[in-house]
C-alpha cells in the first residue's frame, strides 16, 4: 500500500500537538500572568504558589517552571508587563506639542490612576515583602519611567514654558504635589480615590506646580 503524504490539515494538527507557535505560546503566556494576578489579588502574595496559577490558567506546573524559572521570575515578569504598559503611555502623553498644563494634567492623571489601581497595588505589596521585587519594581518603574518626565519637563523649561533648574528635582516636585499620600493610604487599606476625586487631584497638584515654577 502507497504511504500517504501529510496533508496540509494533518500538519496543522502536529503542530497544534507539538511546540505551540509563537503566537500561541504568547496567548497561552498571557493567561498565565492573567491568572498569577488574579490569585495575587485574590489570596494576596504570601499565600499565592505556581500550583495555583497553573490551575487558574489552564496550564501545567512545569510549564510555568520552564517560562519563568520560579514564583518570583513570574512576579518579575508581571512587573515588567506593567512597567512597560506604564512607560508607554507617559512617552505617549507627553508626547507632541499640546498646551503644557493639559498635557501635565492628563500625565497626573494617568500617573493617580496607575497608582490606585489594584494591579498596581497588589504588586506594590508584594514588593514590599521581597526585597529582590522592590528592587525589580524601582527600576522598572520609577527609574525607568522618571526619566521620561524629566526630558520632557527639560523641553519645557528650555522653551521658556516654566522655570526649571534641574528636571530631577522638578519631577519630584511634580511627583509629590500630584500623589500626595494617595497611594500610600490605599496600600494601606483605603478604597482607591473615584475618578472625578483623581481628576481633581491631578488638576489641582500640576496647578500647583506650575504656579511654583513659572518663570
Amino acid at each position: 500500500m502507497a504511504r500517504r503524504t501529510p496533508t496540509a490539515r494533518s500538519a496543522r494538527t502536529t503542530s497544534r500537538r507539538g511546540r505551540p507557535r509563537s503566537g500561541e505560546r504568547e496567548e497561552r503566556r498571557q493567561r498565565v500572568i492573567d491568572a498569577a494576578f488574579d490569585e495575587l489579588l485574590e489570596h494576596g502574595f504570601e499565600h499565592v504558589t505556581m500550583l495555583g496559577i497553573a490551575s487558574r490558567a489552564g496550564a501545567s506546573k512545569e510549564t510555568l517552571y520552564s517560562w519563568f524559572g520560579s514564583r518570583d521570575g513570574l512576579f518579575t515578569a508581571m512587573i515588567e508587563q506593567n512597567a512597560d504598559s506604564s512607560a508607554e503611555r507617559v512617552a505617549a502623553a507627553l508626547a507632541g506639542d499640546a498646551d503644557p498644563e493639559v498635557t501635565l494634567i492628563g500625565y497626573a492623571t494617568g500617573l493617580l490612576t496607575l497608582l490606585t489601581d489594584r494591579r498596581s497595588v497588589a504588586l506594590n505589596r508584594a514588593a514590599m515583602t521581597s526585597p529582590d521585587l522592590a528592587k525589580i519594581l524601582l527600576a522598572s518603574g520609577r527609574h525607568r519611567v522618571g526619566p521620561i518626565v524629566e526630558q520632557y519637563l527639560a523641553r519645557l523649561g528650555a522653551a521658556g514654558w516654566l522655570r526649571i533648574d534641574d528636571p530631577s528635582e522638578a519631577f519630584t516636585l511634580l511627583y509629590g504635589l500630584v500623589v500626595r499620600d494617595t497611594q500610600i493610604r490605599v496600600l494601606l487599606g483605603e478604597p482607591p480615590p473615584s475618578r472625578s476625586a483623581v481628576a481633581a487631584r491631578a488638576e489641582t497638584g500640576v496647578r500647583n506646580f506650575m504656579a511654583l515654577t513659572k518663570p
